[in-house]
């Protein structure tokens, strides 16, 4: 997605705070909002949800890639929290 390290930490702090404000384009807006609701409201998943994806040129392929690197980072950090181990922080 960024392969500016500066610009990839600006976004990042941006996003952390509220995704829709970022400086990000309205594809990356929409993946993030796909991943926010697989991650917080699975349940609600729906077909439009991919459909939305589709009409911003994410192929079938690009939607399953998106869609399990969330569900493995979901699923890792739920082993994580469930066995309480604590993650180690990143080395700058």
């Amino acid at each position: 997605m960024i392969r500016d390290d500066e610009k990839a930490e600006k976004v990042l702090a941006e996003v952390l705070n509220d995704y829709n404000l970022a400086d990000i384009s309205e594809k990356e807006k929409a993946m993030l909002c796909y991943a926010e609701k697989l991650t917080k409201n699975p349940a609600d998943m729906r077909e439009e949800d991919i459909r939305n994806l589709k009409e911003l040129d994410l192929s079938d392929r690009d939607i399953l890639d998106l869609n399990q690197v969330i569900s493995y980072f979901n699923y890792v950090n739920r082993i994580a929290d469930g066995l309480g181990i604590e993650l180690e922080e990143s080395r700058k």
